[in-house]
């Protein structure tokens, strides 16, 4: 049975995150896209095109989508990038459109709901805001790489954040050189 993904893509900088994630995914997995608009003009002026792909592509104003519901099953969703309004929103249950609404079906039914934030420095505000979505039951994980796999590239530093989603989406891959100790 193929696994099914929704991945909701907001407005912060990193469009490239998700657009590679979707070059992951939609290999072997059923994808449902939602794009926000202030996503779309980021990722335009970032050279980051994420249209083209093998995915169910959903308004974000499109409340009544399938994926709204609880009784649609799915795996979870991908926030990549997440914005500060979008953890907000998720984190107190603001569930104004598909993106938020989604996510807030993934708590609801206890599905995984990774947020892959990008905002630095952390204000006070954002910190409490992390902290209330995972007690709700989301992962926040910040775009941050590693850099023992020796990054060459920006696209190595971008597969190391990459990898990380995978793996807690429980999804195979070879993106990185895993982790085997200082000697190895």
């Amino acid at each position: 049975m193929k696994r099914e993904f929704v991945i909701g893509v907001t407005g912060a900088s990193g469009a490239t995150y998700a657009r590679r994630l979707l070059e992951v995914l939609c290999k072997d997995a059923d994808v449902h896209l939602i794009i926000s608009d202030v996503a779309r003009e980021i990722a335009a002026y970032e050279g980051v095109s994420l249209d083209g792909f093998d995915a169910t592509y959903h308004d974000i104003g499109r409340i009544g989508a399938p994926i709204a519901s609880g009784s649609h099953r799915f795996d979870g969703i991908v926030v990549i990038p997440c914005s500060a309004k979008t953890l907000s929103a998720i984190a107190h249950g603001y569930a104004d459109n598909l993106i938020t609404r989604t996510a807030d079906v993934c708590l609801k039914e206890k599905r995984t709901c990774l947020l892959v934030t990008r905002e630095t420095p952390l204000s006070r505000v954002h910190l409490k805001n992390m902290l209330s979505a995972q007690e709700a039951g989301a992962t926040i994980m910040p775009a941050c790489p590693a850099f023992y796999h020796r990054p060459k590239t920006i696209d190595d530093l971008v597969d190391m954040v990459i990898a990380r989603v995978l793996d807690h989406l429980r999804v195979e891959h070879s993106l990185t050189k895993r982790w085997s100790g200082y000697d190895a």
